[in-house]
């Protein structure tokens, strides 16, 4: 009865495999990732191999995993989504021991019909082989027994571990085992190991040099990754329009956070570029403010929303803030004006070949002369945490996505001041709890930018204006919990 019971589960799991029809049909194709791993083989040094794990499960509580994230190197360079795995990538073609030639070879997490019915289909080495276009992909049980000779590389490319990685006791071929093996297998010397018996660390290991090499190829956009851009920052545009027109005092952070929540799930946005950031009044001048919590905001109140959807892997980033009552007051407008001055004259300078920090230079430069003037410090030169955080980074698989420090075209960047006056501030307490940023994005292109984030009102008057129009969640209720 046993096996006829597994035999049934594993029926169930081939035939979810093959529904394809349920996934959709937009992803980046099995031909981009094989030219990114060519690209990335193309500027490696000579004899060299570049290792990549796949990120590791995260344990919420008990048995209950966080939702899993590929690493964003790992996908880039294969389309694979499940975790346990490793990729190899060689500079020159290896030989396999039926005499192939490969210069690629992709471990993965084999079928399991009991665990694809509780967590989910699985494309084992058939499925990547077919789905994701690998010749040399095997099941991570076998890695154990590749036997390339590794001391034979100059150097081997990857990135140190930060040994927090759980081992599943009833997987000997999970990711703890994939790296204790690859370790063994390089002579990699731990740095927290305890015994006195560790090898000696071969000098043909480096931690350092990937790095570089994949910011040069992730930082400079292709077609396909721009459109996947585009689609999460038009998401997230759409998100700050509705929150524009819906917000009423009253409302919690949590509230608004929803709003825009659902409709990046209603453009079938799978998640969020990193948490998710509204603060209303002084909580706003918590930079990374992700409680949420304020059970209802003030007519008196701006409201700072950074929130950005992530499309297929791509994440937007952007800020709008906004003023909960509908209209700025005199000094929320004068506050803002400023901001917004500083993000336009750095636009001014947004073009390939200017230095991402010249950027924050502009920004501080103009926003320290409004403060003066403001009577919120006393020179352009006082030092102070009105400003405290540079305003230009690359944007796409991670929303601090590698790249260089010059602006290139087809990278993908944002801009974003900000000033921030918190309570007990040492200036006039007309000022206190008053925290603007706004950030758009960009694409740059050849001749200068685009501006991504257009569709998201972003000056006074315009914001003021879409804040008068009606909500589709004007007339949305829920049920009173506490009426009796």
């Amino acid at each position: 009865m046993r096996s006829l019971i597994l035999l049934f589960l594993l029926g169930c799991a081939v035939a979810g495999y093959s529904q394809n029809a349920d996934l959709p049909t937009d992803f980046l194709s099995k031909d981009f990732h094989q030219d990114r791993r060519q690209k990335l083989r193309e500027s490696m040094p000579a004899n060299s191999v570049a290792v990549f794990f796949a990120n590791a499960t995260r344990n919420r509580a008990n048995d209950v995993d966080y939702v899993y994230h590929q690493d964003p190197d790992f996908f880039y360079l294969t389309g694979y989504k499940e975790p346990d795995a490793v990729l190899f990538v060689f500079k020159d073609k290896q030989t396999a021991p039926n005499a192939e030639k490969y210069d690629e070879i992709l471990f993965v997490q084999p079928r399991n019909a009991m665990r694809e019915m509780w967590t989910g289909r699985r494309l084992g080495e058939d499925g990547t082989k077919s789905t994701l276009g690998f010749q040399q992909a095997f099941n991570n049980s076998e890695f154990k027994r590749y036997n390339v000779d590794f001391s034979k590389f100059s150097p081997i490319l990857f990135f140190d571990f930060k040994n927090d990685v759980r081992d599943n006791p009833r997987d000997s071929s999970d990711l703890y085992d994939l790296i204790g093996q690859f370790k063994g297998k390089v002579a990699y010397a731990d740095k927290n190991a305890t015994t006195l018996k560790v090898e000696p660390q071969k000098n043909n290991l480096d931690t350092k040099s990937l790095a570089g090499l994949m910011a040069n190829l992730r930082g400079v956009k292709t077609k396909e990754e721009v459109e996947m851009v585009k689609k999460a920052v038009q998401i997230s545009c759409v998100g700050h329009v509705e929150v524009m027109k819906a917000l009423k005092p009253g409302m919690s952070e949590r509230e608004i956070q929803g709003i825009q929540e659902f409709v990046f799930k209603k453009y079938q946005a799978e998640d969020l570029g990193y948490p998710s950031i509204v603060g209303a009044g002084h909580n706003g001048c918590i930079l990374h403010y992700i409680d949420n919590y304020k059970p209802s905001v003030t007519s008196k109140e701006l409201v700072l929303m950074d929130i950005g959807a992530e499309f297929h892997g791509y994440s937007a980033d952007i800020t709008r803030t906004i003023p909960v009552s509908g209209k700025f007051s005199p000094e929320q407008k004068q506050i803002y004006e400023l901001v917004l001055k500083a993000q336009e004259e750095a636009m001014k300078i947004c073009k390939p070949g200017t230095p991402m920090r010249q950027l924050t230079e502009v920004c501080r430069e103009v926003v320290n002369k409004g403060l003066v003037e403001l009577g919120i410090i006393k020179s352009v030169d006082e030092k102070h945490l009105y400003f405290p955080h540079g305003v230009c980074h690359h944007i796409g698989l991670d929303v601090h996505d590698r790249g260089g420090a010059n602006l290139e075209v087809n990278n993908t960047v944002t801009i974003e001041p900000g000033v921030y006056i918190p309570d007990n501030a040492a200036c006039d307490k007309k000022w206190w709890g008053i925290a603007v940023r706004i950030e758009d994005d960009y694409l740059i292109t050849k001749d200068g930018y685009e501006h991504l984030s257009v569709m998201a009102p972003r000056t006074v008057k315009d914001i003021e204006e879409m804040m008068k129009q009606s909500s589709v969640f004007d007339n949305y209720s829920l049920p009173d919990l506490n009426k009796k």
